[in-house]
């Protein structure tokens, strides 16, 4: 159901409450602030069908801004805060944003994006935006006459030059349809009244914010936290007695990494279930969840573009370690360089075929990159058993060529993420002149003064007691901190650049 309905049969009950802050809104308030918001919008004379651009940190109003698009016709495109104002503002101008909110907080980054015709600064002042909150209490709390169901528009990390927005048709009918997630999520998860659901990550990405106006649906509470740390996600799900919560893999591991004592001091027998996804989970960090907190934690495959989608179940994955489960949307079709389909067990790019469509605005040859008669792909690699379940091997695009030889490099970081002193690593090719690529070792250590010959010397022989020499890498560099995005996503592109030289340009 929609929000709406909860404000009118539970007002009282907390739909959203800030970690950091103790800020909270009710569901009665959520539907009062989202409606001050469609009028807005209104004001300024948005009708169906126009597009706002929303940069803003974690906050109490990110959520009813998003409700108040979602129930005015808007498409919303909520934009990554690491971007710097040349990335953001691209997002902007090509979403053909009318309406921009920016926090205040961001006031460096706002200075240089586009004109926009409105611009507001939420938590401050910023020169040439008014202040949302005033603008927001100006406006009456009912409902707009002209209600229409909106949606999102949320551009690709960018992990290879430019984002693509990903956008599909505005749906039709009433603001409180239901729509394919919110019954997935019930199906796959238990999502109810009553439960209680962890957002660690930024709301700007397409799982935390989908799967938080989820759980508005069906009248759960959203705890949202500023920013993630492992050892106060503990304590919010003792604080709070979470039954649900979202993460991705680069989580587990620092929660992992924390003291097993440590661990042992929060009570987290309130949890359901902890849903990941985003990257590829090692083998042994799940391994490692599963004996700390038992059969609770779910997986799926999916993307922005929603092309496909795959889960599995703790049960399942117990059985088929390393799996992210089969198909429930679309038909997985493993397809070679040139295009021909394998059997069962053999590794190439993942497709869905018979899913809903691809669509990049204003980018039809992007679109076509990754449609074709076999479907919609993501662009990873993998392979599916002979029971239909589906493995990633990596992306294509970080694959490493040396000696003629195929080195998929997550394998090789699922092994050294396990170190004790590692806190975060990434693999890729660097250049050799025999070899055409070699493979090398970008290692964040837990420790700085760790950093040094001596460690190189040891991660390179754990994982060569671990891997065939040909996947392990011959030469280790550190760095204080990986170009990670807060989905878990590495931007292996920014590494990359380091080693190879620049092409030039026509």
């Amino acid at each position: 159901m929609h929000p709406f309905h909860h404000a009118a049969n539970t007002p009282d009950k907390p739909a959203v409450i800030m970690a950091g802050t103790g800020k909270s809104l009710t569901y009665a308030e959520l539907e009062a602030r989202s409606n001050q918001a469609a009028q807005l919008f209104r004001a300024c004379g948005l009708t169906r069908g126009d597009t706002i651009a929303i940069l803003l940190l974690n906050c109490i109003d990110y959520l009813p801004l998003c409700w108040g698009a979602q129930r005015s016709g808007l498409i919303y495109t909520c934009i990554s805060t690491k971007l710097t104002a040349d990335e953001a503002g691209y997002i902007v101008k090509d979403s053909g944003a009318r309406l921009l909110i920016v926090s205040a907080e961001l006031e460096g980054v706002a200075r240089d994006l586009p004109e926009v015709a409105h611009r507001f600064a939420r938590g401050g002042d910023i020169h040439g935006f008014a202040r949302l909150e005033d603008s927001l209490d100006a406006q009456p709390a009912t409902r707009i006459a002209d209600e229409s169901s909106g949606r999102d528009m949320l551009y690709s990390s960018g992990t290879t030059g430019r984002p693509k927005g990903i956008i599909g048709p505005l749906p039709e009918g009433p603001i409180d349809q239901p729509d394919a997630l919110t019954g997935l999520v019930g199906m796959l998860y238990g999502f109810g009244p009553d439960m209680v659901y962890l957002s660690p990550a930024p709301l700007y990405h397409a799982a935390p914010l989908r799967y938080c106006l989820a759980v508005h649906k069906y009248g759960g509470t959203v705890i949202v936290m500023e920013k993630f740390d492992p050892e106060y996600y503990l304590a919010l799900i003792e604080k709070y007695r979470v039954t649900h919560s979202q993460v991705v893999p680069t989580m587990f591991v620092r929660m992992l990494k924390l003291p097993e004592d440590t661990r042992a001091n929060y009570d987290l027998s309130s949890l359901r279930g902890i849903i990941h996804a985003a990257a590829p989970c090692p083998i042994e960090v799940k391994e490692k969840m599963i004996d700390w907190l038992g059969p609770k934690i779910f997986e799926y495959y999916s993307a922005t573009e929603g092309a496909g989608f795959t889960a599995i179940t703790p049960q399942e994955w117990l059985n088929k370690k390393g799996s992210v489960g089969k198909s429930l949307l679309g038909e997985i079709r493993i397809l070679d360089e040139d295009g021909n389909l394998l059997p069962p067990g053999r590794e190439g790019r993942i497709f869905f075929h018979g899913g809903p469509p691809v669509s990049y605005h204003n980018a039809p040859e992007k679109t076509a990159e990754v449609t074709g008669e076999h479907g919609a792909t993501f662009g990873d690699i993998g392979y599916v058993d002979e029971d239909g379940y589906l493995f990633l091997t990596d992306r294509a695009s970080y694959m490493i060529i040396s000696g003629g030889v195929n080195v998929y490099p997550q394998e090789t970081e699922n092994v050294l993420v396990m170190h004790p002193k590692v806190a975060d690593v990434a693999v890729i090719g660097v250049p050799n002149e025999e070899l055409g690529e070699e493979v090398k070792a970008i290692v964040q250590p837990r420790h700085w003064a760790d950093a040094g010959p001596e460690l190189e010397a040891e991660l390179i022989a754990y994982a060569r007691e671990r891997l065939s020499h040909i996947k392990c890498p011959r030469s280790i560099d550190f760095d204080p901190e990986l170009p990670r995005h807060d989905t878990g996503k590495l931007y292996k592109r920014l590494l990359k650049d380091r080693y190879w030289p620049k092409q030039p340009t026509a």
